[in-house]
C-alpha cells in the first residue's frame, strides 16, 4: 500500500536569505524569499518558519509564523520575511506547502545555525544579488 504513494520531489524553488538595507531598523537586515526558478505556477503557498537552537548553553525557540500567497508566478520571487539578526545564531526552518496543478508539494528548508552570513553568499538567481540559499 505504501509503494501505491507518490511523493513528488520539489525542483527549481528555493529559499533565499539577501542582505537588504533596512530604513526602520538603519541596519543591514537579512530577507527571506521563495525563488520559483520553474516553469509552473505556485498556487495556494503556506509558508510555515520558526527558529531553535542552543545560545549560551541555553535551549531557544521561536513561536510559529505563518505566510500564506495566493500563487507565484513562474521564474519569480516572493519576500517571506525579515529575520532579526538576534535569530541568526539559531536554525531558521521554513516549511514550505504548494500545489503546481492539482498536486501538492511540501518541502522544508533550514538555514543552519550561523549560516546565513556574508561567508556563505551566493548569486542568487533570478534577482541576480548574492544570498544565502537553502536547497
Amino acid at each position: 500500500m505504501k509503494s501505491d504513494i507518490i511523493i513528488p520531489v520539489v525542483e527549481n524553488i528555493f529559499l533565499a536569505a539577501i542582505p537588504e538595507w533596512s530604513d526602520d531598523f538603519m541596519e543591514k537586515v537579512w530577507n527571506v524569499y521563495i525563488v520559483n526558478d520553474s516553469d509552473f505556477q505556485l498556487d495556494n503557498i503556506m509558508v510555515v518558519s520558526k527558529a531553535f537552537g542552543t545560545i549560551d548553553g541555553e535551549m531557544k525557540k521561536t513561536s510559529l509564523l505563518r505566510h500564506a500567497f495566493v500563487e507565484i508566478p513562474c521564474v519569480s520571487v516572493v519576500k517571506v520575511e525579515m529575520l532579526q539578526n538576534s535569530l541568526l545564531a539559531l536554525n531558521n526552518e521554513f516549511m514550505v506547502t504548494f500545489f503546481i496543478g492539482n498536486t501538492l508539494y511540501d518541502k522544508k528548508y533550514i538555514f543552519k545555525a550561523d549560516s546565513i552570513h556574508e561567508d556563505f553568499e551566493e548569486e542568487v538567481p533570478i534577482l541576480f544579488v548574492n544570498g544565502v540559499i537553502s536547497r
